[in-house]
């Protein structure tokens, strides 16, 4: 039986995040994961929720994005489609009757993840199931928070959650498009701020996941690794400041709904970069998404209560 579960599969996972759904079809194997197909909706739940006290007024819009990619994850071959829910669906007080209408609408078991939770799926994806080799932080910046994730070789990983995404920290302080620098310095207050409260450690490596950062690595002049020094991003906040967000997207091949929140993720960076003492952040390639599919490959229907272990997996 181990045997055949370690075989190849074709897994869909869908997450539904408080600036976008997205949805990744891919075949998965250990430590292996291969991409079909990787779609984006910006639905902004995040915003809708803070402006109007639940996801309400998005639910038809978020019920035909999760209908739609449970079909294309059939299209593809996908034998399972994993689906869960990060900040909008915790803070949403209408989120029970959204989960239930997925189910009903489009078949789906929707789960709603712990911030240490997604946590530890967002750092199986970026290990891709590999044990620690050396003390590592993994930040993934969303859209309504930033989970946090120490993880040193034998011992079990740490996770955090702070109240701070892309998504909030733009609403709070940007009031023009591109954002004046006035902005820019709250943002950077703000993130260093909250990302004190983030877990003690002395990283030989911070690594982060998520696509604000994979949009960083375009945003400048091209690179030749996926490296982000603490002069990059100092330098993407002042290029930031001095075009359209849709001219940055059209420059640097980022989605026009994700520059608008760009200079926020470069400020949550910043700060982590610092809070941490490094002069780096390598970006990279799977996250959570990634992570979800290795868990259910390793786990089946168990893997959230086998989170810790499959962390380890491997040692």
């Amino acid at each position: 039986m181990a045997r055949s579960r370690r075989r190849p599969r074709v897994l869909a996972a869908i997450d539904i995040g408080s600036y976008s759904v997205h949805l990744l079809v891919a075949t998965v194997g250990r430590r292996q994961v291969a991409e079909l197909v990787d779609e984006s909706a910006f639905l902004g739940l995040g915003r809708t929720i803070d402006r109007d006290g639940g996801i309400g007024p998005a639910r038809d819009e978020l019920l035909a994005t999760l209908a739609e990619f449970a079909e294309h994850a059939r299209a593809f071959g996908a034998e399972r489609t994993i689906v869960v829910g990060t900040d909008p669906l915790r803070r949403a007080p209408d989120a029970a009757d959204v989960i239930a209408e997925a189910a009903t609408f489009a078949g789906l078991d929707v789960g709603v993840l712990s911030q240490e939770e997604e946590a530890f799926v967002a750092l199986l994806g970026a290990t891709l199931g590999r044990p620690v080799a050396h003390e590592t932080v993994v930040v993934d910046v969303g859209g309504g928070s930033t989970e946090i994730v120490v993880a040193r070789p034998g011992q079990p990983p740490l996770a955090a959650g702070l109240p701070l995404g892309a998504t909030r920290l733009t609403g709070a302080h940007v009031r023009s498009d591109p954002p004046a620098w006035e902005a820019i310095e709250a943002m950077l207050r703000e993130s260093a701020g909250v990302m004190r409260g983030a877990p003690p450690a002395a990283p030989a490596e911070l690594v982060a996941v998520g696509g604000t950062a994979r949009s960083l690595l375009r945003v400048g002049p091209p690179l030749a690794s996926r490296f982000l020094s603490r002069r990059r991003l100092r330098q993407a906040l002042r290029l930031l400041t001095t075009q359209l967000a849709g001219d940055i997207a059209t420059r640097f091949a980022v989605r026009p709904s994700r520059a608008g929140v760009l200079p926020a993720g470069a400020a949550i960076l910043l700060a982590a970069v610092e809070r941490y003492e490094v002069e780096h952040l390598r970006v990279a390639k799977g996250g959570l998404r990634e992570g979800l599919l290795l868990a259910w490959t390793e786990a089946g229907g168990q893997w959230r209560s086998r989170l810790p272990s499959l962390l380890g997996a491997g040692n």
